[in-house]
Formats: C-alpha cells, sequence, structure tokens
C-alpha cells in the first residue's frame, strides 16, 4: 500500500507548483508548494503514509464538518436545518451574493463560510472562549491526538485580515440570523480555522466519520451513525467548494478542503485519508492533493457512486 501511496504521490507532484498557497492571508502565503502528503487509515485500523505527511498546517475549512457535527450534537438534525440549509451554493466558499433574494438560512449550508459562521452561534457554552475549547477537545478526540493546538500566528493573520468575513456576519446579523457580537462570534470562526493539524490527525478523523461514528481500533462511538450520514452527505454535496460536482465525478467520495491545502476524504466503512499540499487551484482546493486523491480512488475503486 506504501509503495501505492508514493507512486501516486510521484505523479501528482507535476501539479504542486501549478497551483499558488493562499496568499489572502499573509501567514498562509508562506506555505510552500514542494509539500505533498498522504496518510490513510484502513477499515480494520492499519495506516500507511508517504511524503510530507509529518507536516502541520492549519485545518483552515476542514474544520467545518467538525463544527458541524458539534453543533448537530449540541442541538440536534431538526434545530440545526432550521437555522442553515444542505443545498450547494454554486458560489465560491467566501461570497458575499449568495443569492439575488433577501438572504435566508437555506440559502447558505455549513460548508461555505457564511454557514460556518452562524455555526459557530450554535456551539453550547457560557462564552466563545468554552465554545472554542469545546471545538478544539472535540478535534483532538476524533484525531486521537491531546496535543492538536492552535496556531497562534495564524489565528491573528486571519483576524487583523478577515475583513470579507466581518462583511458576512453583518450580512448575517443584518438578517437576523445572528443574535451574538459579530466579533465575539468571529474570533472562535478564526481560531477554529487556526487549528493546526497534521495528514495522520486528518485521516483519523475521516475514520471516525467512515466508520459512522466509531474510533479506530477501539470501536469506541464518540456520536451517532446517523450523525455521520448527515456530514457525509453534506461533504459530497458542498465540501469542495464550487467544485463539488466535479470532484464527486473524478473521485466520488465525501471530502472537505482547506485553503492550508489539506484534504479530508471519507470513505465509508473502508478508510479515512488526509493529504495535504498548500498549492491551490482556482477554488481554492489543493491541486496536487485532489489529483492523488482522483488517482487513488480510480486505482482502488473508492468512488461511492
Amino acid at each position: 500500500m506504501e509503495a501505492l501511496l508514493e507512486e501516486i504521490l510521484d505523479n501528482a507532484s507535476q501539479y504542486k507548483k501549478l497551483g499558488k498557497p493562499a496568499s489572502y492571508i499573509p501567514e498562509l502565503a508562506k506555505g510552500d508548494v514542494n509539500d505533498l502528503g498522504i496518510y490513510v487509515i484502513s477499515s480494520n485500523g492499519q495506516a500507511f503514509r508517504a511524503g510530507d505527511y509529518k507536516k502541520q498546517f492549519t485545518i483552515q475549512s476542514v474544520v467545518k464538518p467538525i463544527l458541524l457535527l458539534l453543533v448537530l450534537m449540541d442541538n440536534g438534525i431538526d434545530e440545526v436545518r432550521s437555522r442553515i440549509g444542505v443545498e450547494a451554493t454554486g458560489k465560491p466558499f467566501d461570497a458575499i451574493n449568495v443569492t439575488d433574494q433577501t438572504l435566508l438560512s437555506q440559502h447558505i449550508n455549513p460548508m461555505v463560510n457564511m454557514g460556518a459562521i452562524a455555526m459557530c452561534s450554535l456551539i453550547k457554552g457560557k462564552d466563545y472562549n468554552e465554545r472554542f475549547e469545546r471545538l478544539l477537545e472535540l478535534t483532538r478526540k476524533l484525531a486521537g491526538n491531546p496535543n492538536i493546538h492552535l496556531d497562534e500566528a495564524v489565528y491573528l493573520s486571519e483576524k487583523r485580515t478577515g475583513n470579507k468575513n466581518r462583511a458576512l456576519a453583518f450580512m448575517l446579523k443584518s438578517y437576523g440570523m445572528l443574535d451574538d457580537d459579530v466579533e465575539d462570534v468571529l474570533d472562535c470562526y478564526f481560531k477554529a480555522c487556526s487549528i493546526s493539524v497534521t495528514c495522520k490527525d486528518l485521516a483519523r478523523i475521516a475514520y471516525v466519520f467512515a466508520s459512522r461514528g466509531k474510533l479506530p481500533i477501539s470501536d469506541e462511538r464518540v456520536f451517532p451513525a446517523e450523525l455521520a450520514r448527515f456530514v457525509n452527505a453534506v461533504l459530497v454535496t458542498c465540501g469542495m467548494y464550487d467544485g463539488s460536482g466535479d470532484f464527486a465525478v473524478r473521485v466520488g467520495v465525501p471530502a472537505k478542503s482547506g485553503v492550508g491545502g489539506g484534504i479530508m476524504a471519507v470513505v465509508p466503512t473502508r478508510m479515512g485519508i488526509g493529504i495535504f499540499s498548500p498549492g491551490l487551484d482556482e477554488k481554492g482546493n489543493s491541486l496536487a492533493g485532489t489529483k492523488a486523491l482522483e488517482e487513488l480512488s480510480h486505482r482502488m475503486y473508492l468512488s461511492i457512486f
């Protein structure tokens, strides 16, 4: 298996420098486009890896399925669906003009920035520091890594430059979809995106979604199977931004990308995959990472379709 992964990364390496690191967040612009790593955890708990799988990077939007899971655990499916939609927007992840009509909850989904900002307000906690800590603890639990931490430099960089996200939050506020203080909510969101992870962490998290709520080896259930089905379905339709349809055709598994270069791919009942390469395509998805996943899917018949 590791020989296969090495071969796939070698084939995908030609795409590394064709992508560009996210430049709108200054700290992310420092990413090395030569990095490319992958980590796979199979259904029996075996792990396989290749390339720069030990490199740390910030989770960015890959936190959104974890955030969705937490608010589902806190509020239940019906309450979450009354506050946030599940349909693909067909727009970029940070789009302001998601609709030509009055903005309604069904116009946004949990995998775009506006939906994720709204979800931060649904986490239970006495204040936003406690809400973020609960999200961080869940991330550590799913990844089996108590050392996952906040990347302070990226967090501060996002906080200084995140004016488009401020615009999105104030739009939510103006339409009555956000009750709390905008800066408090955004602080939680910026911290969530700045959690530092590795390919192994993403693979472990993906494994838990693939096993419908159970941890590897121990089989401990962390959350009900119905929540995994909900999150995985949203990942298929919305997880790769406005490139989700193309990704579904070419790769065919639930997945979530982040502008830090990470991709978490869920192969239900079979495996969890974490991949990292910071060079992004025009949609904001890791270019070499997507190419590697496409080949892995074809070689191992991973598509769920």
